[in-house]
């Protein structure tokens, strides 16, 4: 039990197996001595043995104890000589015992050559072979042997026969080997073809081989059958009031202070005790104390998974009155789990919107958010006000983990109940809210008028609070809908209302929107209010408006082409989100990094990264206005027949929404297509919408971009340029060398190949078809080409087939050798290093390899390409 082997080798094993190869070698000089090789169950000390026996050539005799009730008497010896022939064999057929088995078996290992004898599991010896084994022990020097004992040290008590055994062996030739658990580099290997997180099967299986092996071969979560089988097997050993004790201590998840231990367990300290021989429980020590823990993770959720409901709910019940009769300020994530499994609607009601609160401000959303989940089912117990406190909390914690569609259902269940209660400063903040997420779901029109009323609400109150609170909202809602002009005065009062009112939070969400509008009425010190904003939100431990200055931070300095700061904010960005459970806002952050990946030439990358967020959010709300646009957009440079629609759809949605950064990105993306399909109707719309309802000064470079784009469609020359100077106005003027050479210093190869195009000459429109071709970009090549031929150009190379053709499952060629990677069982950070890449693009690959494959596992992933003949056969090499 306890296989480590990978690919034909144990792992972290070598060493082990040397020393035993070294005692092999040493009998045949004359060297006899005994190796001890000792571990907890699991650890695999059989598969050590059994590589050690493939590999010598010296005769072996094998045989092992079993857990019987009571041992067969000198059975591993029995099984050792069968078949041998010797006169070990000869003298236990003809039932002899005590000096006659002594003499018989030095007479075996006595000949010419060594033997190797090998008892497995000789802490279940019974009391004849353990004899047999003390006597070898006391004559190695004397004989031609190797003898070699496994036994489990969890599994010997103070008296066990066997502690005297190893006591007794002569300790010249004596090698004792200790098998340690496995590494986390050795567990994320074992894991590396499976469903788990390398990191969480080593915190559950604490390295131990068996449940390692056992737990990859089962999909995420699921405890094995046979490491359930394993654990109640080892609880054979305890009486019943033992076995109820590990029973009860099993639904506890987490370290058992011993005040809580002796709460549940009463007199029955001996069980622990019992328990804790049999290798199922210890007594580890902590910085708060000493706490009593099952020896592994997937051992205690083997026996909670094998109770019954009915008694997993009781026992359950009993660790909620322990913890409230033990201590007067519970752990609440604790107490609110253990009420949970027990159905204990009460202690829900009473304790988990307090835990849900509690966690929200200490920035654990997931863990917020499943609190008061817990305690819904019984709100209707609460009185009204406190039902709309934990509606409105859980509202909030919904948006946060983006859950559009049900946030915006519970805010407005929230804000009728505050109605009901009649308290209007609640009610202001609870509207606000509600704003926020119908903005956030796309409801524009239906924003404003929830901030409208809670202006409306908040006046009468007299609270300054409150309406700083409904005034910093309304100008955020004039900033996001690209009414700058008059959005500052308004946030400027609001900071006022704020600094009088205390609300560091909202100064410093007015600092983040008057940057904002600064930056759009063209004036850069608006970047310095968004980084002043984001330093005052993270100095103020405020989560909420952190997120919020970074993704503003992200999308302005993407408005500026400030590439190398925005890459530095999107790194500790995403890892702020993912730090705090962040998800609507680390969706944004994805997308400008896709945007950023598609203005550096990796398109694979990019559109790889989008497709991961489609198909995991159903619906992005206002956000895909952002995404749409940059997938559609990458779309429409391969050809591919859903960029239309797609375009389509954003560009309806942006009208509608009237967000900024999402209309300038639906306008240009849509041009692009329009330009490429040779739709002058369209780019004739988005140019009369323009029209009527242009950009802001401050977005002179997306205007720029959309200008050029319209003007290569022929619906150009009427839109403002403001004297910009960035590469797409230079091109507009017809300075293509110039344009080309921006382009190049800036490292984005498409633009700086359209600028190629530009120039209606051969040579630098072949350049273009060589960089398009390269990128992948097979309907702007195709473009190029058509113009080359009008030309006259003969000689047009013909490019490759685009790679998405020419596999069954539509695999780009990144992603053909991310999967063979992936097949040879590299981690993500080791493909990143061979491709040269970042983790997170390797992150999008995988995950779009596995969608596109149909499967979430990598193991299977490769049998699946393998069948599909994306991949050689297991016989066939891989390619170098």
């Amino acid at each position: 039990m306890g296989e480590t082997r990978m690919r034909g080798r144990l792992l972290e094993r070598e060493t082990h197996l040397e020393t035993l190869s070294a005692a092999v070698a040493a009998a045949h000089l004359g060297r006899s001595s005994a190796l001890l090789v000792s571990g907890e169950a699991g650890i695999g000390k059989t598969s050590l043995i059994r590589a050690f026996v493939e590999r010598t050539r010296t005769r072996v005799l094998l045989g092992g104890c079993d857990d019987l009730r009571t041992s067969r008497t000198l059975g591993p010896l029995r099984d050792a000589a069968l078949g041998s022939g010797g006169p070990l064999e000869h003298a236990l057929t003809a039932g002899a015992g005590g000096d006659a088995v002594f003499d018989a078996v030095a007479t075996e290992l006595s000949g010419p050559e060594p033997t190797v004898l090998v008892v497995e599991d000789i802490h279940w010896a019974d009391d004849a072979t353990i004899d047999v084994l003390r006597f070898l022990g006391r004559r190695l020097d004397r004989l031609r042997t190797v003898l070699v004992l496994t036994f489990r040290d969890d599994a010997l008590d103070g008296g066990h026969p066997l502690r005297h055994l190893l006591s007794t062996v002569a300790p010249g030739p004596v090698s004792r080997l200790a098998l340690a658990p496995l590494s986390p580099a050795a567990v994320e290997t074992l894991a590396a073809h499976s469903d788990w997180s390398a990191a969480e099967l080593y915190e559950l299986t604490r390295g131990n081989p068996f449940y390692v092996t056992e737990a990859v071969a089962t999909p995420d979560g699921v405890v094995p059958a046979s490491v359930v089988d394993a654990v109640r097997s080892r609880l054979h050993r305890l009486d019943a009031a033992g076995v109820a004790v590990v029973e009860q201590l099993s639904v506890i998840p987490s370290p058992i202070d011993l005040s809580l231990a002796d709460a549940l367990v009463g007199d029955r300290w001996d069980r622990l005790t019992a328990a804790e021989e049999a290798g199922v429980l210890e007594l580890r020590e902590r910085a708060g104390g000493p706490a009593i823990v099952f020896r592994h993770e997937i051992a205690r959720r083997a026996v909670e998974s094998s109770l019954p409901h009915t008694r997993r709910r009781s026992l359950n019940r009993a660790v909620v009155d322990a913890l409230l009769a033990t201590d007067r300020e519970p752990d609440l994530a604790r107490l609110v789990h253990h009420a949970t499994e027990a159905g204990d609607g009460n202690t829900l009601l009473r304790y988990a919107p307090l835990a849900g609160s509690q966690a929200a401000v200490a920035g654990s959303h997931r863990q917020a958010l499943a609190h008061f989940e817990g305690a819904l089912p019984y709100a209707d117990r609460l009185a009204l006000a406190e039902r709309a406190e934990l509606v409105d909390a859980y509202a909030w914690e919904l948006h946060i983990a983006h859950r559009n569609g049900e946030a915006v259902q519970a805010a407005s269940a929230a804000v009728a109940l505050r109605g009901e209660v009649g308290e209007p400063v609640p009610l202001v903040e609870t509207l606000v809210r509600e704003s926020r997420l119908l903005y956030i779901a796309g409801d524009t029109a239906g924003a404003m008028a929830a901030v409208a009323r809670a202006i409306e609400v908040a006046r009468p109150t007299g609270s300054v609070s409150a309406l700083a609170v409904a005034e910093s909202y309304r100008g955020a809602m004039l900033t996001l809908t690209m009414d700058a002009e008059q959005a500052v005065p308004v946030l400027e009062d609001a900071r006022r209302l704020a600094g009088e009112a205390g609300r560091t939070d909202l100064a410093a969400l007015c600092l983040n929107y008057l940057g904002i509008a600064h930056c759009d009425l063209g004036e850069r010190r608006g970047l310095l209010c968004l980084r002043d904003s984001l330093a005052m939100a993270t100095g103020n431990g405020d989560h909420e408006s952190t997120a919020r200055a970074y993704t503003n931070l992200v999308e302005v300095l993407y408005r500026y082409g400030d590439h190398d700061e925005m890459s530095a904010v999107l790194d500790d960005g995403l890892t702020f989100m993912a730090e705090r459970g962040f998800w609507s806002h680390a969706y944004n952050l994805e997308v400008h990094t896709a945007l950023l990946l598609t203005r550096r030439g990796d398109l694979t990358g990019a559109e790889e990264g989008l497709r991961a967020l489609f198909e995991g959010v159903d619906d992005p709300g206002m956000l895909y206005v952002y995404s749409a646009p940059a997938l559609g957009r990458l779309l429409a440079r391969q050809g591919d027949p859903e960029a239309g629609p797609l375009l389509a759809a954003a560009w309806e949605r942006a009208c509608r929404q009237r967000s900024m950064p999402g209309y300038a990105y639906a306008a240009i993306a849509y041009a692009e297509w329009a330009w490429l399909q040779d739709r002058l109707d369209v780019a004739t719309t988005i140019a009369d919408a323009m029209r009527r309802r242009p950009l802001p000064p401050g977005a002179e470079r997306l205007r720029a971009e959309l200008g050029c784009y319209l003007a290569r469609a022929g619906a150009g020359g009427e839109l403002p340029s403001d004297g910009c100077t960035d590469w797409w106005t230079t091109t507009t003027r017809g300075d293509w060398r110039a344009a080309a050479a921006g382009w190049a210093e800036d490292g984005d190869p498409y633009e700086r190949a359209l600028a190629l195009t530009d120039s209606g000459e051969a040579e630098p429109m072949l350049e273009a078809l060589r960089i398009l071709d390269a990128l992948g970009t097979a309907a702007t090549a195709a473009m190029v080409r058509s113009r080359l031929k009008l030309l006259g150009v003969r000689h047009i190379p013909r490019g490759a087939r685009p790679s998405t053709r020419t596999n069954p499952a539509g695999l780009t060629t990144r992603q053909v050798e991310v999967l063979e990677l992936l097949a040879q069982g590299l981690t993500n950070a080791e493909i990143a290093q061979r491709l040269v890449v970042s983790v997170r693009t390797v992150d999008h690959h995988v995950s779009a390899v596995l969608a596109k494959l149909g499967t979430v596992s990598r193991r299977r992933a490769a049998t699946v390409a393998r069948d599909l003949g994306l991949l050689p056969g297991k016989d066939q090499p891989l390619p170098a």
